[in-house]
Order: structure tokens, then sequence, then C-alpha cells
């Protein structure tokens, strides 16, 4: 079966990555360390209930979905990759990944060196 079918809407989706990752208690723990695990579950039960206002934020989507790769889970990404019109999504290769974060890295210090001598011919003036 297709991971894009196991789906319907993005609820379905975050319920899907939810349970890879160990399931309510076990993310509740993680998006919530200070409360009790029991009602860290509950929130997160709370934002997989279309019938509830409370909605994961934009932020602890991304964490979830990165949570998932990490465990080698893709069908909520590639869920909605698909949803908003994208083929062909797959996880980075970490080597790949990481050559490219070097390589901004080392054009960022670029344009801070950069700006770092023109504000001292500012300073000299």
């Amino acid at each position: 079966m297709d991971e894009l079918e196991l789906f319907d809407t993005v609820d379905d989706m975050l319920g899907g990555v939810v349970m890879a990752l160990g399931g309510p208690k076990k993310v509740g723990a993680a998006l919530w360390p200070d409360l009790p695990v029991e009602r860290a579950a509950q929130n997160v039960r709370d934002r997989l209930n279309h019938d509830r206002r409370e909605l994961f934020s934009p932020q602890q989507v991304v964490y979830l979905l990165k949570q998932a790769r990490e465990v080698g889970y893709h069908a909520g990404m590639r869920w909605l990759s698909s949803e908003c019109g994208y083929t062909g999504t797959k996880p980075a290769e970490r080597d790949a990944q990481k050559a490219e974060l070097q390589r901004q890295f080392v054009r960022a210090v670029d344009v801070v060196q950069r700006l770092g001598k023109q504000l001292e011919k500012l300073g000299a003036d």
C-alpha cells in the first residue's frame, strides 16, 4: 500500500507521525517535559482530535516531522508534500546535507567578514 493512501487529513498524518514516534505519551513528554506525562499525552491527543480547538504550532509540526525522519518514518512528509502539490520527496542523505550546510556557513562567514570591513571603513572616517 502506498503510504500516501493512509491519510485523508493533516490530523491523520500527524496521528501517523505520533504513532511512529511511540505514541502520545512519548511525544507529549518530548513536547512538554515540564508537564506530568498523562497531561502532556492528553495535549497531544487534543491536538490530533479535529473536534478540538487545540492545534500543534507550526514549530511543533516541523519538530515532529524531523523526529519522524530520525526514526525512518517518511509517510508524513511525503503526504504533506503531495498534499501541497510536490512530487518526488525523499529524505536527504546526511553527508549531502552536511556538505550543503558547510557551504552555506562558509558563504555566511564571508558575508560577515565583508560587512565587518565595511563597518571598519565607516568608523575610520
